[in-house]
């Protein structure tokens, strides 16, 4: 395993216990900065009427693009999403959704990726953007 890669784990790895990735089982299956896959199930992360929620897609695509973010970042640095949108194109009623976050740009203070979710049989649910702001770490993070 890459060094950064196995750098950006390790940190990530230290923060997930009790997070909302977890909760909501995401899992992730490829990693670079220049694109993240990760699925996640629709059991657990449904709305009454029993398709996926809107807002678990919105969750599942900023934690795919804050993920390939912060393999932008690199060592010494944190990316924080700053801005979001999704179209919700299908609903999702059992199995798993998985996202694709690519990147658009990558600049020194900026990284903008498109995330594409699709259901077990390849349908688009959902595509999102996510733009995410890069800084240095804050003393005692």
């Amino acid at each position: 395993m890459d060094d950064k890669l196995e750098r950006v784990l390790g940190r990530l790895d230290m923060m997930h216990g009790g997070t909302l990735g977890e909760k909501m089982g995401i899992e992730l299956t490829e990693v670079t900065a220049e694109r993240v896959v990760g699925r996640m199930p629709v059991d657990g992360n449904t709305q009454p009427f029993g398709l996926l929620h809107g807002g678990a897609s919105v969750v599942l695509a900023e934690s795919l693009g804050s993920v390939a973010a912060m393999m932008h970042a690199g060592e010494g640095k944190i990316a924080v999403g700053i801005e979001i949108n999704a179209t919700h194109h299908r609903a999702a009623r059992s199995g798993f959704v998985t996202g694709t976050a690519s990147a658009l740009s990558l600049g020194k203070t900026l990284a903008t990726y498109d995330v594409l979710i699709t259901d077990d049989a390849g349908n688009r649910v959902c595509t999102s953007r996510i733009t995410c702001l890069i800084r240095p770490t804050p003393p005692g993070a």
